[in-house]
């Protein structure tokens, strides 16, 4: 047998350059999770505490913002589910499309594994909420358990640390991406009620005006906003829910430099001398206008040579993690269990549904599609993960928290009496799946594969 290839210092480095850009994102989601556990914390105690009455206040706060007869008028948690959640959507979309242009979905080979464990993921718990629900009115929710919150998911495998493979993370974030896709997909059609045709046209003429912007070669993001608040105001009012937007938004940023390689390297070196020159050691001021020339220079060089996807991306998400989802969290997750709030039927249809749905119908469709995929051939078996590594991934996507809730405010309306059904068993599976993915996976073997050859490594 030949010896196994030993990786060398050098080939690791270029391989952690490589994957730099999902180490952030990780980290950022991971991050994002604990705030979101915080501020959920925070909604349920204030919702059920003497003040109570104020966190009712808060969300039905009236909000306008207009000039003249053009207002638009709407309590508070309207403006967060349909305005800052668009912005999510948004960000969800530049994640999708970086994904299919360069990342896991790039090839039918890579994405097929994550694009089966997702539809499996989605279908299969949808039909275990029917089973409970089928022929109430409480049907209607069936699209509740087939989400995935991907930053909770995130957040409870960063706690095991290098116990469970890079290979998993990168597997569980393409699922969580791909049942993004689907989330959006169901909430297009089957979510949006009272269909306007002719204010969809306008909003997708704005959306040709912004794929235009991006073929003439427009780089500036003050014209994609502009079209994009233009778009996201027609789909507010078409009926079709605002959030749609954002993602068709995110589809148009350009994913491309405006300059070569060769270019840079060239123009950043004229630019560094010109600079040099300029100053040599002296430090910048106000008075060299040679410096400050040359620095306005570089600056427009970096721009042209990077991507506005990839730039948009990076700055969306601290905004999106420690800002959107805590404030969405903070008003929908308080739920109040008393009485005098309706009180909480844990054996309603509506929550066994939600309940199974999420940890059973997740678990069984995430890994009876990975099985499939493998099976016939149209998937390969990750070398560093074992089926205990798909189990426990399966139940942290059972983890739907935020699309979960976002989806149940879309099924029924604030007054109807299943939405606090709804919101208890989602935060209840979320935080048994979450427990018991990390039971699994912390029980999982070691499986480490190509060490990084060091002074005591032996080829």
């Amino acid at each position: 047998m030949g010896k196994a290839k030993v990786l060398t210092r050098d080939d690791s480095h270029i391989i952690d350059k490589m994957m730099q850009p999902f180490y952030e994102f990780v980290h950022i989601e991971s991050s994002g999770g604990l705030v979101l556990i915080i501020t959920t914390i925070i909604a349920l105690v204030w919702a059920n505490s003497p003040w109570g009455y104020l966190y009712e206040a808060f969300k039905n706060a009236p909000l306008t913002v207009g000039v003249g007869e053009f207002i638009l008028s709407k309590p508070a948690i309207l403006w967060i589910n349909d305005g800052l959640m668009a912005v999510f959507f948004f960000l969800v979309g530049l994640e999708i499309k970086r994904e299919i242009l360069v990342g896991e979905l790039n090839s039918f080979r890579q994405a097929s594994l994550p694009i089966f464990a997702a539809v499996g993921g989605m279908v299969v718990p949808a039909l275990v909420y029917a089973v409970f629900n089928i022929g109430t009115p409480s049907v209607h929710g069936w699209g509740i358990p087939m989400a995935t919150d991907i930053a909770f998911s995130l957040g409870v495998l960063s706690m095991l640390g290098d116990r469970v493979p890079l290979s998993l993370k990168i597997f569980l974030t393409a699922v969580a991406i791909v049942d993004d896709i689907g989330a959006i997909l169901v909430i297009a059609v089957f979510y949006s009620s009272g269909v306007s045709l002719w204010i969809i046209g306008l909003g997708l003429l704005f959306f040709v005006c912004m794929l235009l912007l991006n073929r003439a070669g427009v780089r500036s993001p003050t014209p994609y906003l502009l079209f994009g608040i233009l778009m996201w105001l027609a789909f507010l009012k078409s009926g079709v829910h605002a959030t749609v937007a954002g993602v068709l938004a995110a589809m148009s940023i350009p994913a491309t430099t405006k300059i070569c390689c060769g270019d840079f390297i060239g123009s950043m070196q004229k630019h560094l001398t010109d600079y040099d020159f300029g100053g040599g050691k002296s430090k910048v001021t106000l008075s060299n206008k040679e410096m400050l020339s040359a620095l306005g220079s570089m600056n427009k060089n970096v721009l042209m040579a990077s991507p506005p996807l990839k730039r948009i991306e990076d700055n969306l998400h601290y905004f999106v993690a420690f800002g959107i989802m805590p404030i969405f969290a903070l008003a929908n997750a308080g739920i109040n269990f008393s009485s005098d709030g309706g009180g909480i039927d844990v054996f309603h249809p509506v929550s066994l549904g939600i309940f199974f749905g999420l940890i059973v119908g997740k678990a069984v469709g995430i890994c009876s599609a990975s099985w499939i995929a493998i099976r016939i051939g149209v998937a390969d078996m990750p070398k560093s993960l074992v089926p205990g590594h798909f189990v426990g991934a399966s139940l942290l996507a059972g983890i739907g928290f935020t699309m979960s809730i976002f989806i149940a405010t879309l099924a029924w309306d604030a007054s109807s009496p299943f939405i606090a059904d709804a919101k208890f068993s989602i935060l209840a599976a979320s935080s048994v799946a979450g427990v018991l993915g990390f039971l699994v996976l912390r029980s999982c073997p070691l499986n480490l594969q190509c060490p990084v050859n060091s002074a005591n490594t032996k080829p």
